[in-house]
Formats: C-alpha cells, structure tokens, sequence
C-alpha cells in the first residue's frame, strides 16, 4: 500500500472528478517552499520545524475543532484546498510533504488521536499535526492518552502501517457521515 495513492483514491472514490494532478501539484507545492528555507546539514527535528512553519504558518492548516465530525476532513482534496481537517488527515499531509523531502516519518495511529513518529534520531519524537505540529517526546504522548482517560501502552508508539491508516481514514469517514 502507498499512501498518497490510497487516500487519493479514497477522495476520488467520493468525487469521481477529483484533478489528482492538482492535489499532487498543492503538495509539491507546500514541499517546494520546504526545500527553499532548509539548510543543509538540517536534522529531521530542525526539517520538520521548517515543515511546521510552512504547512501552519505560512499555509494556514489547522484543525477542525468547529466541525470535527465533517466528513470533509477526510478528504485530502477538500483539507488541501479548506486547509483543515482531523489529525489522520492532517498527519497525512504531512507525511506526504515530508516524504517529497526525503524525510524517513511515521503514521502512528493513537487511540482516539493520530500523530506522525521519527525514529531515526536518538530519541523518537512525536508531531501533532492537529495542534499546529507541536512537538512530543514519549511522556508528553503518554500523558496526552491519560488526560483522554486511556492507559498507555508502548505498543501505542508504533507505527502504524499504511493498510491501517487508509483503513482508519474509511471508518473514520463511515462515522463521520453517521454523525
């Protein structure tokens, strides 16, 4: 499975007229003014600091809380035109720019909540795309699952594989429209 394509198709399968060349171009686009403020030797902390400026900054993307429910919101054309969405569909979008960068991110499916994961530094750190890409180390992970009333597993830093998370982004679209 490849992300980019299944979520692509899973817009497309909503709105058969979906330009997937015009979602694809957005993305480029987002990656582009990336790769123009990264300075190389950059670690992927210091690179995904330059993806937080450009996605919530410069771009304005955010999350719904004024209509979480919107099945919009799970749809990567409507979050990239909107600019908003859920955290997997944010988490998306960001790992697909990180991806164009060369970026080795993760999808981490959380109970109730999604992230993005690196695991290449020494320590893992965590991105909450839907806080604006706020930086999390395992404790404060661990602490936002508590303070949504979950007991913390490690198994729940995992990454989380891309059948999963175009499987997460269909149920989540399934309550969506029951809401």
């Amino acid at each position: 499975y490849e992300l980019e394509t299944g979520t692509l198709l899973l817009s497309r399968t909503l709105s058969p007229g979906l330009d997937v060349g015009e979602c694809c171009e957005t993305l480029d686009k987002i990656e582009g003014r990336c790769r123009e403020l990264i300075t190389l030797p950059a670690t992927t902390r210091e690179q995904c600091r330059v993806i937080n400026r450009v996605l919530f900054h410069e771009w304005g993307f955010h999350g719904n809380v004024e209509n979480y429910t919107d099945p919009l919101n799970s749809l990567l054309d409507h979050v990239l035109i909107r600019r908003k969405g859920i955290p997997l569909s944010l988490s998306t979008v960001y790992l697909l720019v990180a991806e164009r960068l060369g970026l080795e991110l993760e999808p981490v499916g959380l109970p109730g909540h999604f992230i993005v994961g690196c695991f290449t530094e020494k320590k893992p750190f965590f991105i909450d795309s839907f806080d604006r890409g706020i930086f999390l180390d395992t404790d404060e992970v661990f602490a936002l699952l508590r303070a949504n009333k979950i007991v913390p597993k490690s198994a729940d830093l995992m990454p989380t594989p891309v059948r999963e998370v175009l499987c997460r982004s269909c149920r989540n679209l399934v309550n969506h429209y029951r809401a």
